[in-house]
Parts: structure tokens; C-alpha cells; sequence
């Protein structure tokens, strides 16, 4: 593809010659001769000069450098609009496998793709475009919408609505009970989860993540929200829009994670909590309770300035434990 034609497809501006052949799209340290690279900080400039790249994607123009430029608002978006055109193949309609159950009840668009070995129960509907890998189970009356991707050994239980373009990655369970019992007669009793799932437009859910369907009513999961691997969501969650949930987060039953949030690696949300819109919550802290819009770390979370602050004396302390006692001693010395 010629440079001017990528330009175009980024909605880029050419600093250089526009006719270069670009074969391939690659980050600085593997590109070769060919390749279109992207930088968003001056400190990469050192790597792009040792690059074997072609040209690069830039957000203002650098001067001096030798290669050629492409200026775009959003370097790294245009690398990922790149990429997708560059590498990411269309899934062909390939239709229902005969080795695939699907109930006589099921409702599926002519253009889906269900693979061997995938099983669709009763009234389950799936959308146009929609593909099911082997080794899915997709339970009774659950609605899947148009365009989405549900990889191998995911499993879908009864009464959930997936939407539109949702990719769900291997090994995902969406509807699981709820983790709720009560104490009585010295034993717990388990309390009957009749409530569901439902996933909003755009949501990527990542593999083995565990989503629990609701005591009564829905656990939600809002458009265009993206889940990394090994998430836990407990039910009556209530997920916003354009959430980031890293990688181990795990969140409590009936909490409520505001629009943009974003948790970091393995924190822990306890039950109840209400995450204010735009907070963004460090990697291993603990949520609790209502947390205004902020950054938070620790556990229990605190606002990052009060936290840095508490570090700073944690360090101290074994500092501060020796003048104690030296003071200590002094006082004693005293009192004699």
C-alpha cells in the first residue's frame, strides 16, 4: 500500500515521499524495511533513528529526522486502525456445522457461524455475522445480537443478552450464580439467583473472566466497556460505560462502577461500593464505600496525594521506632 494511501485512511498529512511502498506495520525494535512504525513522546526518537522502519506515524512534525512522517491527531489509534487493516482477517460465513447442537426452538441468522461442538439450547437467538466457536454453550433464551465473536469453551447460561459486536474470549462464564446465601440452622443456605446478564453494545470480555447473574433483576456490563482476563464481576453489578477493568479486578455484589472508571490489576471492590465517573483506582488497592472521582491507591483506598503522603511515613517507621525509644529511655532516665 503506498504511504499517500495509508495517509488517507488515518487522515494523515505526508512529510516526505508519499509513494513509499509500505509492506507491514510494526512497533519500533521489530520493524524492517517496509514497515510504518508510530511514536507519541520524544523519547523514542533515539529507537526510531536505530529503526529499520519506512516511515512514521507522529502526532506534530519532528525535525531533523530522516525518515518519513505521517502527522495524525492520534498516533497510536492510527497504528491500531493500521494493524486491523493490515493483519486482521474477515471471518467467513461457514453457517451451522452439523456437529453442532442447536435446538429445534433456537433462532439463528442465516449468516451467523456456529462451529462444531457448540451447543444452543431453546429459544436462544443469535444475530447476523454473529460466530460461535466449538465447545460454547449458550443456554435457554439467551439473546445474542449482531457481530460478535464468542471463542472457544465460553459459557453463556439462561436468560443472558449479549448485544451488538461483543468478542468474548476463551473460557468466559456470563450467568453464573450469584455468590449469595444466608445463615440459618447452622448451615448457609443458598439463595435462589433468578435474576440475569446483560452485555451492552461494544464490550470486550476477556478470557476466564466469571460475570454473576443477578439475586432479582440484572447485573450490567455498559457499552464499550473492556474487561481483561481473570475478572471477577459479582451480581447486581452495575458496570458504566467505557469502563477499564484490569487484569485479577474482582468486584462485589450490587457495586456501582461509574462511566470511564478504571481499576487497575487486582483491585478489590467490596460489596456496595459506588465509583464515582472518572475515578481511576491503582493496581492491588481496596475500594470501599463511595469514592468520589479521583486517583486512588492503597487499601482501603485513599486519594493519591494523602496516600503518598502515608507511604512516606510507612517508610519512616522504623526511623521513627528508634527515636521512640530513645526517647523513651531518656524519660525514664529522668523520672529516676
Amino acid at each position: 500500500m503506498k504511504l499517500k494511501d495509508i495517509a488517507a485512511l488515518i487522515n494523515g498529512e505526508v512529510i516526505g515521499d508519499s509513494e513509499i511502498e509500505i509492506t507491514g506495520v510494526s512497533s519500533i525494535s521489530d520493524a524492517k524495511e517496509g514497515d510504518i512504525t508510530y511514536i507519541v513522546s520524544t523519547k523514542w526518537l533515539k529507537g526510531l533513528e536505530e529503526s529499520k522502519a519506512s516511515a512514521v506515524i507522529v502526532k506534530e512534525p519532528f525535525e531533523g529526522i530522516k525518515k518519513t512522517q505521517v502527522v495524525t491527531s492520534n498516533p497510536q489509534y492510527a497504528f491500531a486502525q493500521l494493524l486491523n487493516s493490515f493483519y486482521v482477517k474477515p471471518h467467513p460465513c461457514q453457517g451451522v456445522s452439523e456437529r453442532a447442537f442447536v435446538s429445534d426452538n433456537a433462532q439463528v441468522a442465516p449468516d451467523a457461524t456456529i462451529y462444531p461442538f457448540a451447543y444452543i439450547s431453546a429459544g436462544v437467538k443469535i444475530g447476523s455475522k454473529t460466530i460461535v466457536y466449538p465447545g460454547v454453550f449458550i443456554g435457554e433464551n439467551t439473546e445474542v445480537g449482531d457481530n460478535c465473536i464468542i471463542y472457544p469453551n465460553v459459557t453463556i447460561r439462561e436468560g443472558t443478552m449479549i448485544k451488538n459486536r461483543i468478542i468474548i474470549h476463551a473460557g468466559a462464564v456470563i450467568g453464573s450464580d450469584g455468590f449469595g446465601y444466608v445463615f440459618e440452622g447452622n448451615m448457609h443456605y443458598k439463595i435462589p439467583q433468578i435474576g440475569n446478564v446483560i452485555i451492552e453494545d461494544d464490550v470486550e470480555i476477556g478470557a476466564n473472566v466469571t460475570i454473576d447473574r443477578a439475586t432479582t433483576g440484572c447485573t450490567l456490563v455498559g457499552r464499550g466497556t473492556k474487561i481483561d482476563n481473570l475478572v471477577q464481576i459479582g451480581h447486581n453489578v452495575n458496570v458504566g460505560k467505557n469502563v477499564i477493568l484490569v487484569a485479577q479486578v474482582g468486584i462485589g455484589g450490587s457495586s456501582m462502577i461509574g462511566d470511564s472508571v478504571m481499576l487497575a490489576g487486582q483491585v478489590g471492590v467490596s460489596d456496595h461500593a459506588d465509583i464515582a465517573a472518572g475515578a481511576i483506582v491503582g493496581a492491588q488497592a481496596g475500594a470501599m464505600g463511595k469514592i468520589s472521582k479521583g486517583i486512588y491507591f492503597g487499601s482501603p483506598a485513599k486519594p493519591y496525594k494523602q496516600f503518598l503522603k502515608c507511604y512516606e511515613l510507612f517508610l519512616r517507621l522504623p526511623e521513627m521506632e528508634k527515636q521512640i525509644k530513645g526517647l523513651q529511655k531518656k524519660l525514664e532516665e529522668l523520672v529516676k
